[in-house]
């Protein structure tokens, strides 16, 4: 019987990611209140985040990438380098969320609840991540 690998388990924490990334990440109630999201829509007056590509269109192509190489290690190609692709993107994400946090977030702008889940998610995908490679290579040598 085919096992659940871990690897699965962080393309949904990535996939989690993904959709908070449309979910409110910085809020406001100065000058009326307003809402941004991490890929850049603005709902209000809110100042923040600049127009352009950014930090936070960065989460989003790296949490594609991190679905990609994870489902990889689950499908066990390239296991090996693609659970330590998933670990390192998974880490990327986390500081990359913490940048996100440390340049938007200030007076009178509030993280919002899409930063919590999306900042939840890659914690828990990094976690995972380190399970996924612990799994690939373990599994050297056998063959299903």
């Amino acid at each position: 019987m085919a096992r659940l690998r871990p690897g699965w388990f962080v393309v949904l924490c990535s996939t989690v990611l993904l959709v908070s990334s449309w979910l409110p990440w910085l809020v406001t109630s100065a000058d009326g209140g307003g809402r941004a999201t991490a890929i850049g829509g603005r709902l209000g007056h809110i100042g923040v985040p600049p127009n352009g590509f950014g930090v936070g269109q960065l989460i989003v192509v790296l949490g594609s990438t991190l679905i990609v190489a994870a489902a990889m290690a689950a499908r066990s190609l390239y296991s090996k380098l693609s659970s330590t692709a998933a670990l390192a993107n998974s880490v990327v994400l986390a500081v990359l969320v913490l940048w996100y946090y440390r340049l938007y977030v200030a007076e009178p702008v509030a993280a919002g609840y899409g930063l919590y889940v999306g900042g939840g998610a890659v914690v828990v995908a990094a976690v995972l991540s380190v399970f996924a490679m612990v799994a690939a290579w373990s599994d050297t040598g056998r063959r299903r």
